[in-house]
């Protein structure tokens, strides 16, 4: 048995949407999918049976942070990834280039690699294509990722050229470095920026190296939702019909959406539970903020007609209780509600694509518009001290 594989079950007649599964050898995903990240080891406030109760199938490790705590070393120790995080569902790790490049204070970049000081306590570290690949062969993930240079979004043409070379590059040595083809899947991560040429030679490049699956990164951080928009649409579909394709950090319901518009099967972000712990709860409608003062004695949910623990069982003026009192029950329930809701959005589009009716879905579903303006327009309407 391979140690993945993709089954295309649906594909909508009116855009380039498709409904799938991935099969791992620790169990399957339905597809389009959006997978909670547990940055390190966990995914934040929330039980992992919680996680299965939200829909939940498939999660993410950081290759970055748990490399540097508690070290891949001791979290194979401790029975791999899995065990450490009490998941024998689907787990995906990434390479742990997004975050050298935007958390670490970044010393030298060559060819090689990336040298780096820890932001944890300044300890130098030195990253290459074959140690990130040696710590995600440790750590144990189903699906992994080749390591890469990910270039902000407004980064001079010289910049996102020198990256494309070393994504390259760096993926053939991913490629040699994989010391467990048989039990991890190694995905490949188109780079290039806004530049469709190089987004397309690098999709070129990389499905000549066979890989299991392929992935879409620099995207998201900073080029503005129409250029996505464009690259999505131009570079999915170079990408194989018959293995899974991953859109990397997205991100807002709109953005989902647009990416499954364009083919797109994969999603991770950490919007649900980051906003969850600074008290924005998703709703159908847009974002509310728990702490607005308009909620202090609200008996309704978080969000009615939702069937999450949160809101079958706490009013939002308890909620909002709990956020003030500094309890850390607040932040759990709505991270735990947030997840739901983007559970919920997935397991809809997927009931869409079935029944052939994406498109409708796109143009009247409110979740389709919903972008960085739904966090901006929760906070009005706040008082003093909240």
């Amino acid at each position: 048995m391979p140690p993945l594989s993709y089954e295309l079950i649906k594909t909508d007649p009116n855009t380039a949407a498709r409904r799938g599964r991935v099969t791992t050898l620790h169990g399957s995903f339905e597809t389009p999918a959006f997978m909670p990240v547990g940055t390190q080891g966990t995914v934040k406030g929330i039980y992992p049976q919680q996680l299965k109760e939200a829909g939940a199938e498939c999660i993410l490790g950081n290759t970055y942070h748990l490399m540097l705590r508690p070290g891949e070393k001791t979290v194979a120790a401790l029975g791999d990834l899995h065990r450490f995080m009490s998941w024998q569902g689907p787990i995906l790790t990434d390479s742990g280039g997004f975050q050298v490049f935007s958390l670490s204070d970044v010393n030298k970049i060559t060819d090689e690699g990336v040298t780096f000081k820890s932001h944890i306590d300044g300890a130098r570290h030195h990253l290459t294509p074959a140690k990130s690949i040696q710590v995600q062969n440790d750590l144990g993930a189903d699906i992994i990722m080749c390591f890469d240079q990910c270039p902000p979004g407004d980064a001079p043409a010289n910049i996102q050229q020198q990256a494309f070379d070393r994504t390259l590059k760096w993926a053939e040595l991913s490629k040699a470095a994989h010391q467990r083809p048989d039990e991890q899947s190694l995905f490949g991560i188109v780079q290039g920026g806004t530049d469709l040429d190089l987004r397309a030679r690098c999709a070129e490049h990389l499905i000549g190296l066979d890989l299991p699956g392929y992935a879409l990164g620099g995207l998201a951080v900073g080029e503005g939702f129409e250029a996505m928009k464009t690259v999505l649409g131009h570079t999915t579909q170079l990408l194989p019909t018959h293995k899974p394709r991953y859109l990397m950090g997205v991100g807002f319901p709109r953005d989902i959406v647009e990416g499954v518009k364009a083919g797109i099967d994969m999603f991770d972000c950490v919007m649900p539970t980051r906003n969850g712990r600074n008290a924005y709860a998703f709703t159908m409608e847009g974002a509310i903020r728990i702490r607005n003062a308009q909620y202090t004695r609200d008996t309704g949910p978080l969000e009615e007609g939702c069937d999450c623990h949160a809101c079958q069982h706490f009013t939002r003026g308890a909620i909002r209780h709990f956020f003030f009192a500094s309890e850390m029950l607040g932040p759990m329930l709505v991270s735990l509600h947030n997840t739901r809701f983007y559970q919920r959005l997935m397991a809809d589009i997927r009931g869409a694509i079935q029944a052939g009716t994406f498109a409708d879905f796109v143009a009247n579903d409110p979740r389709s518009r919903q972008g960085p303006r739904i966090i901006e327009e929760a906070k009005p309407g706040q008082t003093a001290g909240t």
